[in-house]
């Protein structure tokens, strides 16, 4: 179950209010749209300029009501954990928003229509199903969340293959907001569903990695592993669904999200090897320089990443001046390290000279003109150069960190960021005062950049959905391979005949459901109008889809001298056109994109000509995908399309490079 959606928990308020700027967002979007047609429609030059009017006025408040979302997007506070911390915190994703979506007509409709069954017997099923997509809306912050999340994921492929043929809309209309912007998104097709929950489930991630008590080994180590398996999600996101609808969606946001779970992960790593505290000794301050370094440098690689088209104008503000204040923060921290390494200490005759010379020269990708590693380490004045001049460079990171921390107004605000930084920055500054003398401006050396490296290297963590079992809703179908939405039959046929000397007249093959082959047409079943290739669905009225050639064998024999009774049903041809109308509504910040309907006339379409197949506008196919122009645009259709393979299981989806149009 999901949680109370009406808890009064920081989470939850945050989530409530994302709802409502969502609707407040839909509202001013369609209020645009409306302007806009209203605009291009008249020639009255009074009433142009009311509406222009009205339009700048809609247009103020889309940003005002955008602003307002980046806030929600930045309340990082609510996340963290809630014991007493001093760390800079993390950045979580919210979750997306939807509309509640009714099943039970369509698929009690399909199940009539489809399967031949008397579909109020399947009631259960569907509520089930539509228990589990609510419960959904509101997951846990826990590994309990996690894996509702992923059983609704892998019941949406069963749902996919029983009720979803290719050949026609179920008339399922999904909505989804955009993470960013607020801006819905609404489609017939169950692969938006698929690929919405997908993000959430990499969102709750990394709530989860945020909730982690940073203080503790355990915590960290947790931290570490969300952020991972966030990222791995994110990623396996935009490796199926190469094309999306929405631009939370869209492969280059969902590159820029990879790398900033995994700068997050990386900055925890660092946080947990420096939990223990740092010791002041040579080759601890040499280990943990690059590993600060390095955690500057993916935040940095993050930075440039949120900095390009077309991601630059969907990331919160608040986020990319974050990521921009980390990166110089963590490189502050390598420069005050190596510092520290070349202010106090100094090498002794104990001291392995070879084996700090080579640790000193591997800081550096060269060392500053004029100087050798084993010189500056032997030279008290060259080394306490080097190590002011380090020091310095840090001071100008930590000060970078704090003006960019004030230009953000959300930044302003938290409070243990601003603690961080000034101490980090003050502890410097003092050090630096501790080596000041009068004669320094003498004695300027350019600070060489120091070389990332680390010995806890983060990757994504790629989603396993098999470990997670989940037991088909319409199980009492039949087997997946046979009854889906791609098969058609015929209906149910009642085959009633006596045997002849204790013979059959055929065979049975195959696993569930059995098979006839090898049907005599001379015997008395086949009178009846048993062909071969039926399935056998029932014996006696009872079902058995899913029983194998020895079971129903032996319920033939249970009738003993009585007639035998068995249903079956004939495979029909499933080649089928394509429903000629679809229906698309997806509106953007930048463009309005009104209600789209692609109608096509069947009694104008040249009957001596074949009709093109209309491509769905989302699409798993690989050889007939097309580059969209953007992510809210629609596909032109292509004419002909490749033969669509049949589908046994709904985790083949699973392992198929796929496009989302």
């Amino acid at each position: 179950q999901g949680c109370n959606p009406l808890a009064e928990t920081g989470r939850s308020k945050l989530q409530n209010q994302r709802a409502v700027l969502n609707q407040q967002i839909l509202r001013a979007v369609r209020m645009r749209a409306g302007a806009e047609n209203l605009l291009r429609a008249t020639t009255n030059n009074k009433v142009r300029e009311q509406v222009l009017l009205e339009l700048s006025f809609v247009n103020s408040d889309l940003q005002i009501l955008k602003e307002e979302l980046e806030g929600l997007n930045i309340s990082v506070e609510v996340y963290q954990n809630t014991e007493e911390t001093f760390s800079i915190p993390l950045v979580p994703l919210g979750l997306k928003e939807t509309k509640e979506v009714d099943f039970t007509l369509p698929l009690k409709d399909f199940i009539l229509e489809h399967y031949s069954e008397d579909s109020s017997e399947y009631e259960d099923e569907i509520a089930d199903l539509m228990d589990l997509r609510q419960a959904c809306r509101t997951p846990s912050r826990d590994e309990a969340g996690i894996e509702m999340l992923i059983s609704y994921f892998l019941q949406l492929g069963y749902v996919e293959n029983r009720f979803f043929p290719p050949t026609r809309h179920m008339g399922i209309l999904f909505t989804w907001y955009d993470s960013f912007t607020g801006v819905p998104v609404c489609q017939q097709n169950l692969l938006l569903e698929k690929a919405s929950i997908l993000f959430n489930i990499g969102a709750l991630y990394t709530q989860i990695g945020t909730r982690c008590n940073r203080q503790t080994q355990n915590g960290l180590e947790n931290a570490v592993d969300a952020f991972q398996r966030a990222a791995g999600v994110l990623n396996y996101l935009k490796e199926t669904f190469t094309h999306t609808p929405s631009y939370d969606m869209s492969p280059a946001m969902l590159n820029v999200l990879v790398k900033m779970m995994l700068a997050q992960a990386q900055e925890c790593a660092f946080e947990q090897m420096s939990l223990p505290g740092i010791r002041n000794e040579f080759f601890t301050l040499v280990k943990m320089t690059q590993e600060a370094a390095k955690v500057g440098e993916v935040y940095m690689m993050v930075n440039t990443a949120m900095t390009q088209e077309p991601v630059k104008e969907n990331i919160p503000y608040s986020w990319s001046k974050l990521v921009q204040i980390k990166s110089d923060h963590y490189k502050a921290l390598a420069h005050y390290f190596v510092a520290t390494i070349l202010c106090d200490h100094e090498l002794q005759s104990s001291d392995d000279e070879d084996q700090q010379e080579k640790a000193l020269s591997q800081l550096y990708d060269h060392m500053p003109e004029g100087l050798m590693a084993l010189t500056v380490l032997k030279d008290k004045v060259q080394r306490k150069q080097l190590g002011k001049a380090h020091l310095r460079k840090a001071v100008v990171y930590h000060e970078e960190a704090l003006r960019v921390c004030g230009l953000c107004k959300k930044l302003r605000n938290i409070d243990v960021l601003q603690e961080v930084l000034t101490a980090a920055h003050k502890r410097s500054l003092l050090k630096y005062a501790q080596q000041e003398k009068e004669d320094d401006f003498l004695s300027l050396i350019q600070t060489p950049d120091i070389l990332p490296k680390t010995e806890h290297k983060v990757e994504t963590i790629t989603p396993q959905f098999s470990k997670v079992k989940v037991k088909d809703f319409f199980h009492r179908l039949g087997p997946l391979s046979v009854f889906s939405a791609k098969q058609r039959w015929t209906a149910p046929r009642t085959i009633r005949f006596h045997c002849e000397a204790g013979e059959l007249g055929f065979s049975l093959k195959g696993g569930s459901p059995v098979q006839i082959y090898c049907l005599d047409p001379a015997c008395s079943a086949a009178s009846m109008g048993l062909k071969e290739g039926d399935y056998i669905v029932s014996v006696g009225g009872v079902d058995c889809k899913w029983l194998g050639v020895n079971e129903v064998l032996e319920k033939f024999k249970s009738v003993g001298e009585q007639p035998i009774e068995f249903e079956v049903i004939s495979c029909q041809d499933t080649t089928a056109s394509m429903h000629s109308k679809s229906a698309t509504y997806s509106v953007g910040m930048q463009k309005t994109y009104s209600l789209i309907c692609l109608a096509m006339e069947e009694d104008k379409i040249d009957q001596t000509k074949k009709a093109p197949l209309k491509l769905p506008f989302l699409s798993w196919g690989t050889k007939n995908r097309q580059k969209a122009a953007s992510t809210l645009c629609l596909p032109s259709a292509v004419a002909g399309s490749s033969q669509t393979k049949k589908k046994l299981s709904p985790f083949a989806l699973l392992n198929t490079e796929s496009s989302l149009y």
